[in-house]
C-alpha cells in the first residue's frame, strides 16, 4: 500500500464516521488516531482534492473545498473497504531513543540512563491516558449493549482492540526500559562492559 493510499484510508475512515471540514479531519486523525497514526495538513488537503476528483467524497458546497464539509460517497465507502482489506505497508521504524542508545558510547551511560528514564516516564503518562480512554470505551460498549445497539458495541470493541495494542506496546517498553536502566547502571560503574543480560 502506497503512502498516498494510506492517507486516503485515514481520510476516508475519518469521514465514514461523520462529515467534516478538512481541518476537522486533521483534528480527528490527531486526537483519535494520533496514538498510532499521523497525517499532516500537507497530506490531508491534497488527499481531499484527489478523493473529491475521484468521486469518493463530496463537499457540502460544490465547487468550493475551502471551509466546506466533506462527506464520503458510496464509491468512497467501497474504496475504504478495499483499502482496509489490503495488507498494511510496513515502513522502517524511526525511533530516536534507540538511535541514541545505539551510539550511546559517545553519549555516556549517565546521559543514556536519563534518556531511557524520560522515555519510561512518558510511557507511564501514556498508560494513564490509555486507562481513561479504556474506561470511556468500556462504558460506551456497556451503554450500547444495554440499548441493544450491537453495531455501536462492535464499533467500540474494534477501537478497544487498537487501544489494547498501545497498552501492550507501552508495557513492553517499560519492561525493556527497566532492563536497559539496569545495564546502563552497570556500564556507569564498569565502563569495560556489563554482564550480558
Amino acid at each position: 500500500m502506497t503512502r498516498s493510499s494510506q492517507t486516503h484510508l485515514a481520510v476516508l475512515g475519518a469521514l465514514s464516521v461523520e462529515p467534516m471540514t478538512g481541518y476537522a479531519v486533521r483534528a480527528a486523525i490527531t486526537t483519535t488516531l494520533g496514538h498510532f497514526w499521523s497525517e499532516s495538513f500537507g497530506q490531508i488537503y491534497p488527499a481531499l482534492t484527489e478523493l473529491t476528483a475521484r468521486g469518493e467524497i463530496r463537499p457540502s458546497q460544490p465547487g468550493r473545498t475551502s471551509g466546506s464539509r466533506f462527506e464520503v460517497t458510496a464509491t468512497g465507502l467501497a474504496r475504504l473497504r478495499e483499502l482496509l482489506a489490503e495488507p498494511p505497508a510496513s515502513a522502517p521504524p524511526r525511533n530516536g531513543l534507540l538511535l541514541r542508545i545505539f551510539f550511546g558510547e559517545h553519549l555516556g551511560a549517565a546521559q543514556c540512563q536519563a534518556l531511557v528514564q524520560a522515555s519510561a516516564d512518558q510511557v507511564r503518562g501514556m498508560l494513564a491516558g490509555y486507562a481513561a480512554i479504556r474506561t470511556e470505551i468500556e462504558a460506551e460498549i456497556a451503554a450500547a449493549r444495554s440499548a441493544g445497539d450491537t453495531a455501536a458495541a462492535a464499533s467500540a470493541a474494534y477501537r478497544l482492540l487498537t487501544l489494547s495494542a498501545g497498552e501492550y506496546a507501552a508495557h513492553a517498553h517499560l519492561a525493556w526500559a527497566a532492563d536497559a536502566l539496569a545495564t546502563l547502571a552497570t556500564l556507569a560503574t564498569h565502563p569495560d562492559g556489563p554482564e550480558i543480560p
